[in-house]
């Protein structure tokens, strides 16, 4: 079967430029939008540089001029966006509209891709304020995919390894500590990590297969759905010793939350409902849905403790 050409939107970014390696390396005419808004960001541009040296097409577009959007759209036939949906990064959503706006005038485009990768938002109606905006955002944007008729594959990678593992599941860290770590609640809530090469690869592994149309695929790597105190725990036996644990209660969570900026009070209360509330796993994968891990089985996923092993 002929691989189709993709178009990644936000292909410099930080799970963006995953995508675009998986992309390239699975053998797809892959395109990247250039837009004219990243400026004189310099490492930008080197990194489309980079990609075009390794077989990429750059397309010049930008979310500011429609028609340059449906020019590039016409080109493939599949569309990945990966702009930030991080309040501490960017929050661009809802920019994925004039995306939406072009694919529909373009009708070449056999399958949208948006820009989700985390937690479905779909199961999210009760979710906190301010965190909701997040899933709000991109449920307007579900809507619009739908209403238009664009056929799609919505892709929930649940937690990046690189925001959770690395700091043990904490808010704030990035590196684990060889002396103490602070508990959420009983730390005893489950939820899915996965390596942000793993997601680029999963994601690109489906958008030629008829499973995964119009539905959700769900990221669940058997392995690696664990709760915090057993990546503590896997992380004490990497190291040989164990650490120093102290905790903070739900209601303790809440109240920091409170004292946070606005950015950080969205990051943090996705934290509560992962950390607290299991949010993640408290669901059946339902007829709308696929599990990546069943549907492409030759992907050898990083596990947990491979993950952790990078820090020793």
């Amino acid at each position: 079967m002929e691989k189709s050409k993709v178009l990644i939107v936000g292909g410099t970014g930080y799970l963006g430029k995953r995508l675009v390696k998986a992309s390239l390396a699975l053998g797809h005419e892959t395109y990247l939008l250039h837009r004219k808004e990243i400026g004189v960001d310099i490492e930008k541009v080197q990194t489309l540089l980079s990609f075009k040296e390794q077989g990429g097409h750059l397309v010049h577009g930008s979310f500011n001029d429609h028609q340059s959007l449906v020019n590039a759209v016409k080109l493939v036939d599949v569309v990945i966006c990966a702009i930030s949906g991080v309040h501490i990064r960017s929050h661009q959503i809802l920019l994925q509209l004039k995306l939406v706006d072009a694919i529909k005038e373009a009708g070449n485009v056999k399958r949208f891709l948006p820009s989700e990768f985390g937690t479905d938002p779909a199961r999210m109606e009760n979710a906190m304020e301010p965190g909701r905006v997040t899933f709000d955002d991109k449920m307007v944007v579900r809507r619009a995919i739908e209403e238009a008729g664009i056929p799609f594959t919505y892709v929930s990678a649940n937690c990046f390894a690189g925001y959770f593992l690395g700091g043990l599941c904490q808010p704030g860290y990035i590196v684990p500590s060889w002396d103490h770590v602070t508990l959420l609640g009983d730390a005893n809530a489950k939820a899915i990590y996965v390596d942000e090469d793993d997601i680029a690869m999963y994601t690109i592994k489906t958008i030629d297969d008829p499973r995964t149309l119009n539905k959700t695929l769900y990221l669940r790597p058997p392995k690696n759905i664990l709760s915090q105190r057993e990546v503590v725990q896997t992380w004490e036996k990497l190291i040989g010793k164990e650490l120093k644990k102290s905790s903070i209660s739900k209601e303790e969570f809440i109240g920091i939350i409170k004292e946070q900026a606005y950015e950080e009070q969205v990051g943090l209360t996705h934290y509560y409902h992962v950390c607290y509330e299991g949010c993640l796993v408290n669901f059946e994968i339902g007829v709308d849905g696929e599990e990546a891990s069943k549907l492409y089985p030759e992907v050898k996923y990083t596990t947990v403790d491979d993950y952790l092993k990078r820090y020793l």
